[in-house]
């Protein structure tokens, strides 16, 4: 890519991390109950998350799922039951007190996990790359050089996510810390069951 081609990808790219869609969506309900340095290690799931998803899309494993549907659908019934099953972990964690105390007390590899689980289980980020990659190359790159450019461009795409999303948790786990007080945090951890349960379907239907 040229330089000119290179920066527009970059634009494009913070411009996607910054539109509403279910990753970052994810990373605003985990922060609001989980706080800032929750939050970010969601972030730093997902984005490991997103090196998968560009070496399926590079070396050619997501134009598979693409081509046999009952895997395709397969990957998007594992996303949305892990979805529906944070969403009634969310809710038991609502109605419990001592449950919530636990689970705020969780892991860096669990939250890490999540974020990675959230990801590679939306198969649509492999199809999505396949079509958005290319749009940047030149008819004539191909072979190892276009694998190489498809490696760059996920790991630009995934700086890019980096960034923004990191913004998101940021914001909402400061704001959650300063007001996550009784009454107030079981309803965060309420509209996170109802997120998780509308992500579910949103990655089914889509």
């Amino acid at each position: 890519m040229t330089l000119e081609v290179y920066l527009a990808f970059c634009l494009a790219s913070l411009l996607l991390a910054l539109a509403p869609g279910p990753d970052n969506l994810f990373v605003l309900a985990q922060s609001a109950v989980y706080g800032v340095k929750a939050g970010l290690l969601v972030v730093a799931g997902l984005c490991l998350g997103l090196v998968v998803q560009t070496l399926c899309a590079a070396l050619g494993l997501a134009a598979v799922v693409a081509a046999v549907p009952a895997l395709f659908w397969a990957i998007k019934l594992a996303g949305a039951c892990y979805l529906l099953y944070l969403a009634f972990m969310a809710f038991c964690h609502a109605k419990d007190e001592a449950a919530a105390q636990t689970a705020s007390k969780k892991s860096g590899l669990a939250l890490i996990s999540r974020g990675f689980i959230m990801n590679i289980t939306n198969p649509k980020v492999q199809i999505f790359f396949l079509a958005f990659f290319p749009q940047f190359a030149s008819p004539e790159t191909k072979g190892l050089a276009l694998v190489l450019q498809m490696l760059l461009q996920g790991l630009t795409f995934m700086a890019a996510t980096l960034l923004v999303f990191s913004a998101v948790a940021a914001a909402a786990g400061y704001l959650a810390e300063k007001l996550s007080k009784g009454r107030f945090a079981m309803w965060m951890n309420y509209g996170s069951a109802l997120l998780f349960v509308i992500l579910a379907g949103v990655t089914l239907a889509a």
